[in-house]
C-alpha cells in the first residue's frame, strides 16, 4: 500500500501546488495546498492498522488461554471452513480405561501379564491405561515379566519380547500384518466396537501365530465436546473426525457429538494426505489434535490446532496452540482470529476515509496545515481506539459465566427485596 500510496500522495501535492501557482496565481497559497496535502496523508493510521489489531487480538486470545504463533496462522484462522478433529485426547479425555478383557485360549491374570509387559515401552494413553489396570489389581499382584524387546509400530501397535516369548499388541491391521487369524474374538469386538469402546489385540507371535485375546478400553467424551461441536456447526463450519481407531468405535464417538463424517483406521501418513486432499478441493483446512501421530497432519493444514496437554512435537507442529484441553477453544481460536482481522479492516477503513475525505479538501485550499494535522492526528487516535475496543472480546464459555453470575445476582436481589 505505501509503495502505490506515498507516490501519488507526493503527485498529487505537487499537482495542487502547480495549479494554484500556474493557474490561480497564487504562489502562497500553492505552498500551503501542498504542505497540508501531505500532512494529512501521513501514513501513520495505514500503518497503525495492522500491526494494532494484531497485538490487541493475541493479548485477548493469549489471555483466553490460545496462543497465537504468527500474523500468518491467526490470518488463515479466520477463513477456516472446515476443521478436522482427532478424537482420543481431543474429543475425549485422553484416559481411557480397560473397561472388559476377553481371553482367548489363556486365562485373564496370564493375558494382562503379557499385554503389561508388551506395553511397558510405549507412551501411548492405551499403553498406560493397561499398566494401570494391572498395578491396580492387589489380591494378588500380577508378576510384571521382563520386557526384552520392544519394536513400536505407529499407528498399529507393538511388536516386543516378553519372557523370551514374540508378542503383538495393536489393532486389526497388525493382526492382519503379522498373519494371525482374528475370527475367533470378531464378534465379541464388534460388539465392543459398537458401544463405542476401542479394541486392542493381543497375539503371540512365532511358527503359528494365535490370538491371546482382545481388551476393549473405554474413554469419556469431554464434557464440553459436544457443544464445541455444535458451536462449530453454528459459525458454519464442517467437521469431520479422523482417527487411527476403528470404524465402529470412531461411529459411535461421531454419533455422540454430531459429527456427520467420519475417516477410521487412519494412519499418521494417512491424515497428512487426506488433509492435503482437502486443501485440493479448495477447503481452508484446519487439524486439530494432540499426540506425535497428529503432527503431520497439524503440518499439512492451514492451521496447525495443538492441545495444549498434547505432545511437545504437536504443540510446536501447531500454529495456534490451546492451553486447556477444552475443545470449545476451537471455536473461540477461530473466532478471536474473525473478531481481528476485521478490526484490521475496519482501521484501514478508517485510515482511507480520512484520506479520501482530507487530500480533496487539502489540495482545494480548504483545508490549513494546522487543521490537516489535527485531522492526521485523529485519524490514528481512531485507528488505536477502534483496534482497543478489540479487549472487550471473550471467550464463549466465560461469556457464559458472566451471564450465569448475572441470573444468578439478578434472583439473589429479587429473594432479598421478597
Amino acid at each position: 500500500v505505501a509503495a502505490i500510496f506515498v507516490p501519488i500522495v507526493l503527485a498529487l501535492a505537487f499537482a495542487s501546488f502547480l495549479a494554484w501557482w500556474l493557474v490561480v496565481g497564487d504562489f502562497a497559497s500553492g505552498i500551503i495546498a501542498a504542505v497540508s496535502v501531505m500532512v494529512i496523508a501521513c501514513p501513520c493510521a495505514l500503518g497503525l492498522a495492522t500491526p494494532t489489531a494484531l497485538m490487541v487480538g493475541t493479548g485477548v486470545a493469549a489471555k483466553a488461554g490460545i496462543l497465537i504463533r504468527d500474523a500468518e496462522a491467526l490470518e488463515q484462522a479466520r477463513a477456516i471452513d472446515t476443521v478436522v478433529l482427532d478424537k482420543t485426547g481431543t474429543l475425549t479425555e485422553g484416559k481411557p480405561e480397560v473397561a472388559e478383557v476377553v481371553p482367548h485360549g489363556i486365562d485373564e491374570r496370564e493375558l494382562l501379564a503379557l499385554v503389561a509387559a508388551a506395553q511397558g515401552g510405549s507412551e501411548h494413553p492405551l499403553a498406560r491405561a493397561v499398566l494401570a489396570k494391572v498395578d491396580g489389581i492387589e489380591s494378588p499382584p500380577i508378576e510384571r515379566l521382563p520386557l526384552e524387546e520392544f519394536r513400536a509400530r505407529a499407528g498399529l501397535g507393538v511388536l516386543a519380547r516378553v519372557g523370551g516369548r514374540e508378542i503383538a499388541v495393536g489393532n486389526r491391521k497388525l493382526m492382519q500384518e503379522q498373519g494371525v487369524a482374528i475370527g475367533p474374538l470378531a464378534e465379541a469386538a464388534e460388539t465392543l466396537e459398537t458401544r463405542g469402546r476401542t479394541v486392542i489385540w493381543a497375539a503371540a507371535l512365532g511358527a503359528e501365530p494365535r490370538l491371546v485375546g482382545i481388551m476393549a478400553l473405554a474413554d469419556r467424551v469431554k464434557p464440553s465436546a459436544v457443544a464445541a461441536v455444535r458451536r462449530l456447526h453454528e459459525s458454519g463450519i464442517a467437521t469431520i473426525l479422523m482417527t487411527g481407531d476403528n470404524e465402529r468405535t470412531a461411529n459411535a464417538v461421531a454419533a455422540t457429538l454430531g459429527i456427520e463424517r467420519v475417516m477410521a483406521g487412519m494412519l499418521p501418513a494417512d491424515k497428512a494426505g487426506e488433509v492435503e486432499r482437502l486443501k485440493a478441493q479448495g477447503k481452508h483446512v484446519a487439524m486439530v489434535g494432540d499426540g506425535v501421530n497428529d503432527a503431520p497432519a497439524l503440518a499439512a493444514a492451514d492451521v496447525g490446532i495443538a492441545m495444549g496437554s498434547g505432545a511437545d512435537v504437536a504443540i510446536e507442529t501447531a500454529g495456534i496452540a490451546l492451553m486447556r484441553g477444552d475443545p470449545m477453544l476451537i471455536a473461540d481460536a477461530i473466532a478471536v482470529a474473525r473478531a481481528t482481522y476485521a478490526k484490521i479492516r475496519q482501521g484501514l477503513f478508517w485510515a482511507f476515509i480520512y484520506n479520501l475525505i482530507g487530500l480533496p479538501l487539502a489540495a482545494s485550499g480548504l483545508m490549513s496545515p494546522m487543521l490537516a494535522g489535527a485531522a492526521m492526528a485523529l485519524s490514528s487516535v481512531s485507528v488505536v481506539s477502534n483496534a482497543l475496543l478489540l479487549r472487550q472480546w471473550a471467550p464463549a464459555s466465560e461469556k457464559r459465566s458472566r451471564r450465569h453470575d448475572v441470573a444468578r445476582d439478578e434472583a439473589a436481589r429479587v429473594a432479598e427485596h421478597r
